[in-house]
């Protein structure tokens, strides 16, 4: 008897993982606090294995679009329990899936133990607030748990493009309309263009996934919004750098110029394992002061790391700072944190202090 894709998705549910990997020669794999676990009691998969798989998850047409472009992202839910985000794609020649599990109930601010400053970006009217990080690491739940408290405090116009759509918002005070990439626009070109049109306060872009989509996302920032959006980055320092060489040499000052006016936050998150909570999010945070935006109108980037380390009092944290504070506090051992950290020898440094 063959193996169910609902079978698969119970047991993450059951045991909290995060993810769930499907791929010829292997048996389904899972993570769980970021360490990968194979479901010993399920046989190695075989190609047919993987296709009766594959054929639970995707409809003909999306079918077809995976043979045609070799990859997938779309997102399937598990009756009211859960929702995952689904990326198919080959590896070998063969046919792979990737599912991340997404709770039904968006956490809260408070669930997910970030700090107050947090909430006060909820409470901004326009600019751009950048969350960042690996692959992996909570950015899209954060900016849900965000979006989620304005609709709880707020009344706005809130829309969303998204590729695949990954939790779902019930309307509250705020009006959220969701868009999710091939199923209610043809490109994010077309979706990014419309969406002044359609009378939003907030915008959330899935990803700025390159100059067009990082030029659309300054672009409705500028003309009043507020603008959440995630990246591909590991510090605050490098976003703007990032961002910056994405365009062609002649447009670089330009941008700079724009990125200084608009940006309002970048949020770098690491989630670390926790003994206490399973897992915790460490946070490098920076808030827009006058110095932020002369260093990234100056083309100083490399100096934005000293203005966080010494802005607590606007609300800004290092990523060191962070973890330090999560060891202390029990959250994390100094072990881990070290083995996060990008600078351990600052991290030592802090802990030496405390």
């Amino acid at each position: 008897m063959q193996i169910t894709v609902t079978q698969l998705l119970e047991r993450v549910v059951d045991l909290n993982a995060s993810d769930l990997h499907i791929s010829v020669g292997a048996r389904p794999t899972i993570r769980v606090n970021t360490v990968l676990k194979p479901l010993d009691d399920y046989q190695i998969l075989t190609s047919d294995d993987v296709e009766f798989l594959m054929s639970q998850l995707l409809d003909a047409k999306q079918r077809e679009l995976l043979d045609i472009n070799k990859e997938l992202d779309f997102s399937v839910a598990l009756g009211q329990k859960a929702r995952f985000r689904v990326n198919a794609f080959f590896q070998r020649g063969y046919p792979s899936i990737a599912l991340r599990y997404i709770s039904m109930d968006i956490p809260s601010l408070e669930d997910l133990r970030l700090p107050k400053i947090v909430q006060s970006v909820c409470g901004l009217k326009q600019g751009l607030v950048i969350v960042v990080g690996p692959t992996g690491q909570g950015k899209s739940t954060t900016i849900a748990s965000m979006i989620d408290f304005i609709n709880n405090t707020r009344s706005e116009h809130i829309v969303t493009i998204e590729d695949p759509i990954e939790y779902v918002f019930t309307n509250k005070l705020s009006l959220i309309d969701q868009r999710e990439m091939f199923l209610d626009s043809h490109s994010w070109d077309v979706a990014l263009r419309s969406v002044l049109r359609q009378d939003p306060n907030i915008v959330f872009v899935g990803e700025m996934r390159d100059s067009d989509t990082m030029r659309s996302a300054l672009q409705i920032a500028e003309t009043g919004h507020l603008v959440f959006t995630t990246l591909h980055t590991y510090s605050a320092s490098q976003t703007v750098e990032r961002i910056i060489a994405s365009f062609d040499s002649e447009k670089q000052n330009e941008i700079r110029s724009r990125l200084a006016q608009v940006t309002e936050v970048i949020l770098s998150q690491r989630l670390m394992p926790s003994a206490k909570t399973g897992m915790v999010p460490a946070l490098e945070i920076m808030i827009k002061n006058d110095a932020i935006s002369n260093l990234i109108r100056e083309g100083k980037t490399h100096m934005i790391d000293n203005v966080i380390n010494t802005s607590a009092q606007y609300g800004m944290i290092s990523m060191e700072k962070s973890i330090a504070d999560l060891v202390v506090n029990g959250f994390v051992t100094v072990e881990d944190g070290l083995r996060y950290s990008t600078r351990p020898a600052e991290l030592k440094r802090l802990l030496d202090k405390k």
